[in-house]
């Protein structure tokens, strides 16, 4: 059985030959190890094996994750799960990213909310890019108004989009998808300063996302094993 070490391992070498594949740079793309529902002793590992970014779903085992973990230094917390308005604060207060920012008003919130003390929050806007009724974000042709919303707030840092491609889409529609994606990225990547990251690709899909432009791969059980 592999160590979680070894898993981070191949995680890696898989996205150095697919941002090869693709003819992009070396170190290009950066991996998040979606660590949601794991123990703390499973992101130490990690940690200690060199992993500094990790994604989280869910708003209080995050909290509690990051509360416990406080000494591990370098480590940046990435929120990727929906966000309701009611947790918009403890998320200001302790996470290092928002990944799943979909409306004005969580943006707002999030803002007011970040304390003082800390850097500006780094967010992407989450985008329901396959339409479809059981996933967050907002449909493509609503962000040009949030997008321009968001980069009016002082305490906020647009870093880009994330999205979650439908997952039995066929290799043609996948391709579709991605390159929708990739161009809604480009007209803003070159537009906005600091909009440097396309979060898309999970453990299924994360070839085809790199090789459509991904900057982000958020990879959960291929490196702490299947979820209970």
């Amino acid at each position: 059985m592999q160590t979680i070490a070894e898993r981070l391992k191949s995680a890696h070498a898989r996205i150095e030959n697919a941002t090869a594949s693709a003819h992009r740079p070396p170190n290009s793309v950066k991996l998040l190890a979606v660590s949601k529902t794991k123990p703390v002793s499973d992101i130490r590992q990690a940690y200690d094996a060199g992993q500094r970014l990790f994604g989280e779903n869910y708003v209080q085992e995050g909290v509690e994750k990051i509360n416990e973990l406080k000494e591990l230094e370098g480590v940046e917390w990435h929120l990727i799960g929906p966000l309701q308005s009611n947790k918009t604060r403890v998320v200001a207060e302790h996470f290092d990213w928002v990944q799943s920012v979909d409306r004005e008003k969580i943006a707002r919130r999030l803002h007011d909310q970040r304390p003082d003390d800390l850097p500006p929050l780094n967010v992407c806007i989450q985008v329901n890019i396959d339409d479809e009724a059981s996933k967050s974000g907002i449909p493509a042709s609503e962000l040009p108004a949030l997008v321009e919303s968001v980069s009016q707030m002082d305490r906020l840092v647009l870093r880009g989009l994330m999205a979650i491609p439908r997952a039995d889409a066929t290799t043609e529609q996948q391709h579709q998808t991605l390159s929708q994606l990739q161009e809604l990225f480009s007209q803003y990547h070159t537009k906005l300063t600091n909009f440097d990251t396309l979060s898309v690709g999970m453990s299924g899909d994360a070839e085809a996302a790199i090789e459509n432009g991904s900057t982000m791969v958020r990879i959960g059980s291929a490196i702490f094993g299947a979820r209970e």
